[in-house]
Parts: C-alpha cells; structure tokens; sequence
C-alpha cells in the first residue's frame, strides 16, 4: 500500500476545500513516549471489564443485545493474552459457555437474531463481528476446556452465515455491515458463496461525494461504513475498498469539535438531533495512521485517546482488536497536526466549517426539500452555531408564523462577496373552486398534498385555481470580521409576520445582561444591547437584543405541532423577536 506523505495529505484536503492557514497551538501534540505503555493499558482495561463482567453473569442473561458480542470478544482476549490476569484461567469458560448458549437458544431457524428488529440480517451482523473477532482469538489458544466453545461460535457462526447471505436489508450502510460480516465469516470458513454475495452488494455501487459523505451523510453511520469497508479491504485483499475510508477520514476531521464533538447538522439520519462525538473513529484513524505512516491520522488517534469517555467507551474493548489484528500493534508515526485554523465550505450537503484554534463556526443550509419528517432525510433547522472553548452557542433557529410554516430552512448555501448567505422564499395560496371539468358528484376528491407542501386533505388541490397568494422571503447573510461573527436578518414580502430567532446556549452556564421570560423554563431574552453567556473561563457575547413580540408557542410549524411534536432540546435558550418588515443585524463574539 502506498504510503501518504505529510503533502499528499494536504493535497487532498485541498481537494475537498482550501485550508487556511496552520497553526502551532495544539491539543493535539502528545509526547513521544506515550505510545510506550499503552498495550499494558489496554490489557488493564480488558481485566477489569471483565471482572465486571463476571460478576454481571452470575445471574442469568434474559436479554438479547449486541453487547454479549463483545462481551464473549472481551473474555477471548482476557484468556488469549499471555499478560492478562486472567490467561488460561479456567473459571473464565464457564462464563463464555453461557453467552454461547443463550445465543443459540436465541438465534431463529434462518440463522438470524431478534436484535431490535425481527429476524434481522443486519442486525445479526453487528453482533457477529466481536463474535467472529472471538473466535479468531481462541484458534490461536489450546486450551482444552475452549474447544466446546469454539464448536458452538462455529454452528452460530455458520448458521448465521446463511441468515446474511441470503437476507436483506433496510439502509444503505447495511450493505457494508453485512458484507464485512460475511467476509469475516469466510476468513474463518472460506467459502465462494459468501465473497459472491459480497460482489453483489458490491455491484451496486459505493457512493461517496467529493467531499467525502456516504449517502446516509452521517457521522454514526459514516464510521460504521469506514469499518466494514476496511474489514473487508484487508480481509478479501481489496485495498482500493480503502480509498472511501479515507476521504470520509478526512472530512470527518474538519467536521470534529475541539472537544471530539462531531458537526452533525447535514446528517440524514438520528445524529443529525443526537449529539455524539469523535470517540468511535478510533480504530480507522489508527489502522490508516499505521497502514499509511500518515502522520496527520496518528496525531487525530492521539488526540481522541484524551477526549472524554475514551477509556469507558473505546479502551475497555481494545484488547480482541489488537490480537485479532497484528497491524494494530505496530508502532505509529511521529504525529504532525492537520490543520486547526481553516474555512470550508462543503458545496454537497451546504455546510460550512470555520476553525481558528478553540473557536469554530458551523452554517448549515443543507436541508432536504421538500421538507418531508422522516428517518433518511435531513430536516434540521439549525443554521448557524459557535464555540468558544468551553462556551458554546449550540444553535439558532429562525422561525416565523407565516402561515404556521415554522422554522426557516434554507435552499442551499451562496457565498457572495465574502459572506455566506442562506435564502428561502415560501409561497401560500388560497384556493378557488374546482372548475367543472374536475367536479364529481359525489364530492369525493383526491386526498392531496396542498401546492405548498405545508398540509393534506381531500380536495385535489392540484386542479384548483389559486389567489390571494401570500409571499415571504428571508435571507440571512454571515461574515466573519476579525473574529466577530456578523449575521444580518431580512424578511419581507407579507407585512406583520411575526419572526422569532432563537439561541440554544448549552446548559450549565450563566447569562448576563438577559431577561429572564415569565412563566417559562430557562427561556430569556434581550430586548436591546448586548449580553454574554459564560461557561467556565469562556464567554461569548450576543450584540444586537430586539423584543417586538412574546408570541414564541408553536415556533415549529404546524407539521409539528399536528403531531404535539417539539424540537426543544435541553439547554439555556435565549429569543429574540421582531414583525415584519424586519431588517436587523447581530455579532456574536
């Protein structure tokens, strides 16, 4: 495999938009050292999840869960590993005994488990990756006493082979899981029906735009596609199935927090409303780190084994990946930081990321129109965000109740003159009677969306004249001066519209200079000047407060608000008010 070359890295982030600048402030730098005792780490780690887990099956397993995968993995590796406390330890078997038997009982006739969705291949496939890691672990240990267990993970195993072979699917990513899975299973068991099945699903395509998003554009989902593909790269000898692993790796850098939060405003899927971070992209930043010598990912793995909940969520697992794959115990390179001072503008999902140091700005237009609430469709109204080092503004949202239209979602991104500008024009008509050539006698007419998209009912709204058309066209432009973000607001088309913008501050800080609103929950306002919000040793200041109206119910829309739905997500939420016509203009610093 070609190695990538500290320039060829930053060509190709060229490639999916301009860097900036560099900077030689980091909190990615780790000393060279660190590397040294990590192994011994992760075999700590191992011992004493499974000393929690021991204790845990004492009693008996009642659920089926993904989990007991890993738990099996985890035991493997505690009794494979010459270092561990619980090398070769007999009183460990019985344990793994009793996962094997509980999913077996529980594995249907098909070879499929019940895991969240009935008899789903999918599903069956998450968890038999940690299984196949487990019994790729316990071939390399004869211990006598495993052998049982080693048959039962060959029945399941195989059993569960045919379940995904010839099963479906409900999402795009659960073609690769799938896939990887089988190729797992025919690493074990080689088999041409099973790499068949894989060039099937292979045949149909692997989409990845140029800026590197799968088609779920998800970051729960993204790194689920990067390690199936890589399983199936070094599994099947497939190396060019490693080249959309690395364009998403990336993108996902520059969509990454300083904290390890990850930017999931453009996500398709539950992210997009889920926050999650950078945790889970650990094992693909560290196998390309070492599979490339790329020194820019060894830096990224550095930085993510000190971002909160590594150690409960990723180091406690480690240990089967590290024996079931010899790459990952070879040393990285010496890091060398990506970027941290950038401006991107990802044109495929309208998303624009801006970086210098610990301050980051995110602007979203992306939304997918028409404007349909659903699983696989992107519907956040989130436009614009803003950290500050610990101080974070984690959205704004700008709503009207033009005709109960809601929350103002923009068609797309425009940069014009150094500014970014998001745009969006509604139209609402009244309809006149069917003409006669429409009519029926009964009165039973088609059951319709209306020409807005905003409502059904019965009436064929297609085939009635309209009048009485009502407009409204909002634009919001963005520039950054000198660190000083400035937003400039202006609706107009339908006078006396009430428009609403609103902040989402994160919860545990404390507002200065706001009013705190009557009879509401961690609702405030700012009806002139300025105000700040502080969070630990950081602020961010709001200049520009306006409080025209309190009409702030049902700022969702009435797609919403038919279902008694909200989009309220914890937090300190600050409103800012006005009728139109409006013209008004912010900064946030």
């Amino acid at each position: 495999m070609e190695n990538i070359s500290r320039k060829k890295f930053i060509t190709n982030l060229i490639g999916i938009g301009a860097v900036v600048g560099l900077s030689s402030k980091s909190n990615l730098m780790f000393g060279a050292n660190e590397e040294d005792d990590f192994y011994s780490k992760i075999v700590a780690a191992n011992h004493e999840e499974v000393s929690k887990l021991i204790k845990a099956l004492s009693t008996d397993i009642t659920e089926i869960r993904r989990r007991l995968g890993y738990d099996l993995a985890n035991l493997s590796a505690a009794i494979t590993e010459p270092t561990s406390k619980y090398f070769q330890k007999e009183d460990v078997v019985p344990y793994m005994d009793k996962i094997m038997r509980f999913l077996l009982k529980a594995q249907n006739p098909d070879g499929t488990l019940d895991i969240g969705n009935l008899a789903s291949p999918p599903d069956t496939a998450f968890i038999l990756e940690p299984l196949c890691s487990a019994l790729t672990i316990l071939r390399t240990n004869k211990m006598a006493s495993l052998n049982e267990i080693k048959e039962m993970l060959k029945t399941f195993i195989l059993k569960s082979g045919e379940g995904l072979r010839l099963g479906g699917i409900h999402t795009p990513n659960h073609r690769w899981v799938v896939s990887a899975s089988l190729a797992r299973i025919n690493a074990l068991f080689p088999d041409k029906k099973y790499v068949n099945r894989i060039d099937e699903w292979l045949s149909e395509g692997l989409f990845i735009d140029k800026d590197g998003h799968y088609l779920e554009r998800s970051m729960i989902y993204g790194e689920v596609t990067d390690r199936a593909l890589i399983a199936m790269g070094r599994l099947l000898d497939r190396p060019k199935l490693y080249e959309p692993v690395r364009k998403n790796l990336m993108m996902t850098y520059f969509y990454t927090e300083p904290n390890g939060d990850l930017v999931c405003n453009d996500s398709r899927r539950q992210d997009q409303f889920a926050p999650i971070n950078i945790l889970n992209f650990y094992h693909n930043y560290r196998f390309f780190a070492i599979e490339d010598n790329n020194a820019e990912f060894a830096a990224i793995t550095k930085f993510i084994e000190k971002v909160k909940g590594f150690d409960e969520k990723v180091l406690n697992d480690l240990l089967f990946y590290f024996l079931e794959e010899p790459l990952y115990k070879k040393p990285m390179p010496q890091p060398k930081n990506p970027a941290l001072t950038f401006e991107k503008f990802f044109e495929t999902s309208n998303l624009v990321r801006i970086r210098n140091n610990d301050k980051t700005v995110t602007i979203f237009g992306g939304t997918d129109l028409p404007l349909i609430i659903g699983s696989g469709r992107s519907t956040s109204p989130n436009f614009f965000s803003f950290r500050k080092g610990e101080a974070i503004l984690k959205y704004m949202r700008y709503s009207t109740d033009f005709f109960s239209t809601g929350y103002f979602r923009s068609k797309g991104i425009k940069k014009v003159n150094g500014k970014y500008v998001l745009s969006q024009k509604i139209e609402a008509p009244y309809y006149q009677p069917m003409p006669a050539k429409f009519k029926k006698a009964d009165g039973d007419y088609k059951h319709s969306i209306s020409t807005d998209g905003r409502f059904w009912n019965k009436m064929d709204f297609e085939h009635r004249p309209q009048s009485n058309i009502r407009t409204l066209e909002t634009t919001i432009s963005i520039e950054q001066k000198n660190g000083i973000n400035e937003l400039t607001f202006s609706t107009k088309g339908t006078d006396g519209v009430h428009v609403t913008i609103e902040f989402c501050f994160k919860e545990g800080g404390n507002l200065v200079g706001f009013s705190k609103i009557e009879d509401s929950a961690d609702n405030y306002t700012l009806a002139s000047g300025s105000g700040e919000y502080h969070l630990g040793k950081d602020t961010i200041k709001i200049d520009g407060g306006t409080f025209k109206h309190s009409k702030l119910r049902g700022i969702e829309g009435e797609m919403y608000t038919s279902h008694f739905g909200s989009l309220r997500t914890d937090g300190m939420h600050v409103f800012l008010t006005g009728i139109t016509p409006f013209e008004h203009k912010i900064t946030l610093s």
